[in-house]
């Protein structure tokens, strides 16, 4: 692939043409491929890696010094299609429809291109911003960030000194509600903890009868699951998002969107909402999903026990035990154990938020940024060790009957093509500005 002369439509289209599937990512061509870019234009660059095929890559915009320094970081591994049926193949990269369609167009090539394409303008047109700018483009996301972010931040910590503030995934898309046009920035994440159910019961020869083992527990256990959602809980971020909004909205709407605060009128609102209940549910409830079944190795034998793997994602201050106790109330009670868990002391700083708030308006008068908490963890939460706030903001004009969340991993992920520029332009209006 030639080098492109800043065209982020051209550069997006590249980018998704690596295949970086995670697993197994293999993002070695596509980072060598942005390396050469940036060095093309005079940029120092620099790539890290804890695994050859899985690097990432380092380079900085030199400021003025008068404010911290900022951080633009973001992935290029991707989600796997498999089984997925695309209207066009996902790493063609076509346009079509007004569209560039591909895996990665959202999430988040598309913001990649952005964050690299604002930094060759300000190269090219010689701006020394407030500050330095450093971006990080790394691996591994879609698995944890054991070979990008975690390993950076553990190894070579010292390349974020100073930093307060980063730019990150997921920001600055339009969002619908009502007739009112939103940008959502995401200040705040949910995080993500593993915990296994441990399901014991007799065992027994598989021809004979058997009622109330372990097979029909774990069967109650996913209906449960499946009906029930865990205890409502309003936190300071959610109550700022939903006040926001509804400020912003006419009456019923306004009502019904601070009705959500009342505990217990929130799961009957969300009803009213239909399709934004999607939006909004998870910000109100910690959710468990189940990712693992097993149990039971012999052709006639009934498994005496059987092991439920569960995806929790948490509210900010809500820890595993806490998950746990909210499950007992729903499934019974039963053996837990906690495979995984990251989870931090929630901390908000709001600092750069009407800087943002600022940009989008100039950029869209008719838009409301608004702030809000991400359903699913991002390598913010990695950052976040090294004490950065990190905003979600990788701006872009979506059409109204777009669902970014439910684009985004999906078949058919796609990006509006004038999208594309959008962000471009906000995020090299916030390296001339930010505080």
């Amino acid at each position: 692939m030639n080098n492109i002369n800043n065209n982020p439509i051209e550069l997006l289209q590249n980018l998704i043409r690596f295949d970086t599937s995670n697993p197994p990512g293999n993002e070695k061509a596509c980072i060598k491929y942005l390396n050469e870019i940036f060095t093309d234009v005079g940029f120092e660059t620099q790539i890290l890696a804890k695994d050859p095929n899985r690097p990432s890559l380092i380079t900085r915009l030199t400021g003025q010094g008068k404010v911290n320094p900022l951080l633009l970081y973001g992935h290029v591994d991707v989600v796997p299609v498999q089984n997925q049926e695309w209207k066009y193949p996902p790493f063609e990269a076509k346009i079509s429809e007004g569209y560039l369609w591909g895996r990665g167009t959202l999430d988040m090539k598309g913001g990649v291109a952005m964050m690299v394409s604002a930094l060759l303008k300000a190269k090219a047109e010689g701006l020394t911003p407030p500050g330095d700018v450093i971006c990080a483009i790394v691996s591994d996301e879609e698995a944890g960030g054991e070979f990008g972010a975690k390993y950076l931040v553990e190894n070579h910590y010292d390349l974020f000194k100073g930093i307060k503030y980063a730019i990150g995934e997921f920001g600055g898309f339009t969002l619908y509600v009502g007739n009112k046009k939103l940008y959502p920035i995401m200040v705040a994440e949910k995080r993500a903890c593993k915990i296994k159910v441990i399901i014991r019961g007799p065992s027994g020869h598989g021809a004979l009868p058997m009622h109330g083992g372990a097979t029909a527990k774990a069967g109650a256990i996913l209906s449960k699951l499946d009906k029930c959602s865990m205890p409502v809980h309003i936190t300071d971020i959610v109550k700022m998002q939903i006040d926001t909004i509804a400020s912003n909205l006419s009456f019923p709407a306004s009502l019904a969107m601070r009705l959500l605060k009342v505990p217990a009128l929130t799961d009957r609102v969300l009803k009213l909402l239909k399709n934004n209940a999607d939006v909004f549910e998870p910000l109100l409830h910690n959710t468990v999903n189940v990712v693992n079944i097993s149990g039971g190795e012999q052709l006639f034998g009934i498994p005496s026990k059987i092991e439920i793997i569960l995806a929790a994602v948490l509210l900010p201050d809500y820890n595993p035990d806490d998950i746990i106790s909210e499950l007992k109330q729903v499934i019974g009670e039963f053996e837990f154990e906690i495979l995984r868990e990251e989870v931090l002391p929630y901390k908000l700083d709001m600092g750069l938020f009407d800087t943002l708030k600022e940009i989008l308006h100039k950029a869209d008068p008719e838009g409301i940024a608004v702030p809000i908490l991400l359903t699913s963890p991002t390598d913010a939460r990695t950052f976040d060790k090294l004490g950065i706030q990190t905003y979600g903001f990788t701006p872009m004009i979506l059409y109204k009957e777009m669902n970014f969340t439910k684009l985004v991993h999906s078949a058919d992920e796609r990006i509006p093509v004038e999208a594309i520029e959008f962000g471009v332009n906000n995020i090299y209006e916030l390296l001339k500005c930010f505080k």
